[in-house]
C-alpha cells in the first residue's frame, strides 16, 4: 500500500474531513503507514497518544513514536520530541535536550521550532538565544548563497536583530 495514502486517510479520520470522525480509524490508518515507514502517521500517533485523542493518554507511548519518527528525520517530530522533554511528558524534563531537538528541528526550518527557539530567547533563555542564532545564521546564509546564484546582492541583515531584510 501507499504509505502516504494511508497517513491522509489516517488524517481525514481523526479531523472528520470529508468523512465521519473517527479516532478509532485514524488510529489503524497511521499504524498501517507508520508500519511501512511513513514518519508523519508517527509523529501523529504521539500526538494522539500525547493529547489522548481516541486512545488513552501515554506520554511514554508518545515520546517512542516521536523517536521513530525522529530516527527518520522528521523535523515536526523533533519539534514534538523537544516539547516533551521541555514539559517532562513521558521522559525525565530536560531542558537541553529540548533546545537541542528544537534546535535539530529549525535546522531543517521548522517553524514552530523557529518560534519556540525565538520566544525562549527573548525570555532570556541564554542557551535558547545561541541556538536560534545559529539556525538564523544558517538560514541567512543559504539564503544569500541562492541569491548570489541568482546575481542579486542585497545585503541580508542577521535575523536576530529584528531589522527588515533587502534583497
Amino acid at each position: 500500500g501507499n504509505d502516504r495514502a494511508m497517513t491522509s486517510l489516517g488524517v481525514m479520520y481523526e479531523t472528520g474531513y470529508g468523512v465521519e470522525h473517527d479516532y478509532g480509524k485514524a488510529e489503524e490508518w497511521y499504524r498501517k503507514a507508520a508500519d511501512l515507514g511513513d514518519a508523519g502517521a508517527m509523529t501523529n500517533l504521539g500526538y494522539m497518544y500525547s493529547h489522548g485523542s481516541g486512545v488513552e493518554q501515554d506520554y511514554a507511548e508518545a515520546v517512542e513514536w516521536y523517536r521513530k519518527a525522529v530516527e527518520l528525520g522528521y523535523a515536526r517530530a523533533m519539534t514534538n520530541l523537544g516539547y516533551m522533554y521541555m514539559n517532562g511528558y513521558g521522559v525525565e524534563q530536560d531542558y537541553a535536550k529540548a533546545v537541542e531537538w528544537y534546535y535539530k528541528a529549525a535546522e531543517q526550518e521548522h517553524q514552530k521550532a523557529l518560534y519556540v527557539l525565538r520566544a525562549m530567547s527573548e525570555k532570556g533563555d541564554d542557551c535558547a538565544a545561541h541556538w536560534y542564532r545559529k539556525a538564523t545564521a544558517r538560514k541567512d546564509q543559504i539564503l544569500q548563497h541562492v541569491l548570489d546564484k541568482l546575481g542579486k546582492q542585497g545585503p541580508i541583515k542577521n535575523a536576530t536583530d529584528h531589522q527588515p531584510r533587502t534583497i
